[in-house]
């Protein structure tokens, strides 16, 4: 763990670099749904949509950090690939404590459904996707029957799920990087089980991708392993995949593979094929 926290630490000088020779080319469209600056939503339209298939994205960061505008090159790459796609925000820790987040990430989820409606686009196949935190916060969304209902949720139109590198369970050993963020998203004395996706996971028809490194650096490839086995105990369809990169610390595979092209990364070409065969 503390060599691949090293080479997590190394990447980021060779991801800023992938980063400034991405190309934009489209300009996405910007939408609030609330008043602080991080509520608010980007809609990227492909030039030629290859399927009914709408990818809705949670931006990773640690929690503390990111907003849509910042992993454009995402949007960017999903749009090249013909996808439909909407990047969401939320506030941030640690000026806002959880569970504002997965307020935001809830109230977000439904204006984009109803952005999209508005638009006269399909909302019946929805792919929620994230890495990270946004992995965390975005499986909430789709598998605890608890927080829909309190945020007043319909998931009934998620056809799937796809989580990157996300922290899902709390227990077992944790690297200080997580333990520091984690004291940051939460109140002292909140109990965090009700912010844990492993414990708040119901049974669910949406299928899940998990796709984990063993070398993530900051996320223990066991964190995958326990929400894999949670879900299959429930009789949810899961398929944990390992990153077989070798680019593989956290940052490269949960934002990085974005940077790239399907041809040159095997988890970015997973990411769409699994997309392509859900029904």
């Amino acid at each position: 763990m503390v060599k691949d926290s090293l080479r997590e630490s190394l990447s980021y000088w060779g991801l800023c670099c992938k980063l400034l020779l991405s190309k934009k080319q489209l300009d996405p469209e910007f939408v609030s749904f609330g008043s602080h600056k991080h509520q608010y939503f980007f809609y990227y339209e492909p030039p030629n949509a290859i399927s009914g298939k709408v990818i809705l994205w949670v931006h990773g960061g640690g929690w503390n950090g990111g907003t849509p505008k910042m992993f454009d090159f995402v949007g960017q790459c999903v749009a090249r690939e013909g996808y439909r796609f909407i990047s969401l925000g939320y506030r941030l820790a640690p000026k806002f404590k959880y569970p504002c987040q997965i307020e935001d990430v809830c109230t977000g989820y439904k204006a984009a459904v109803k952005f999209l409606k508005e638009k006269g686009i399909d909302t019946s196949k929805v792919i929620v996707s994230g890495p990270s935190a946004g992995a965390h916060l975005s499986s909430i969304l789709c598998y605890s029957r608890k927080v829909q209902e309190k945020w007043k949720v319909d998931v009934s139109d998620v056809a799937g799920f796809i989580g990157v590198g996300g922290p899902y369970s709390f227990s077992g050993k944790q690297s200080l990087a997580v333990r520091i963020l984690l004291n940051q998203l939460f109140a002292k004395g909140y109990d965090r089980v009700q912010g844990e996706p492993c414990f708040l996971m119901d049974k669910s028809t949406i299928p899940m991708l998990l796709i984990q490194s063993r070398h993530d650096g900051l996320i223990g490839y066991s964190c995958g392993e326990l929400f894999s086995e949670k879900a299959k105990s429930l009789g949810n369809a899961c398929e944990l995949y390992p990153v077989a990169d070798k680019k593989n610390t956290h940052s490269w595979y949960t934002a990085g593979m974005f940077l790239e092209t399907r041809k040159t990364n095997q988890g970015l070409n997973k990411f769409f094929s699994w997309i392509e065969n859900i029904p």
